[in-house]
């Protein structure tokens, strides 16, 4: 099952998308530039052989829901999202106010 959910923060939207799966569940709230994601993103995949695309993420690990999501520390981030200021240890709330 697909979930899609609007997220406010600081007067700004996003998309939080749940995606279930056996035994597993696949988490990101995105905006308009990048997005946040559980332990599923492969950040070192983006850094180097999509390099190119200048995708803009985090990844958290050990989420099981959207609220866990946006609350943890990122684990990693992808080198654009580090040329915005975002950090690995920030919050994913935190690193979403700065992707709008």
């Amino acid at each position: 099952m697909i979930e899609m959910t609007p997220i406010e923060l600081n007067g700004h939207t996003f998309l939080g998308i749940s995606v279930r799966l056996p035994k597993t569940n696949l988490l990101v709230v995105t905006s308009d530039k990048g997005y946040i994601m559980c332990g599923a993103l492969d950040v070192a995949l983006l850094n180097e052989k999509l390099k190119d695309r200048k995708v803009l993420a985090g990844r958290a690990v050990g989420v099981k829901t959207i609220e866990q999501l946006i609350e943890a520390p990122l684990e990693s981030v992808t080198i654009e999202a580090e040329n915005l200021g975002i950090t690995a240890g920030m919050s994913g709330k935190e690193a979403l106010k700065r992707m709008v």
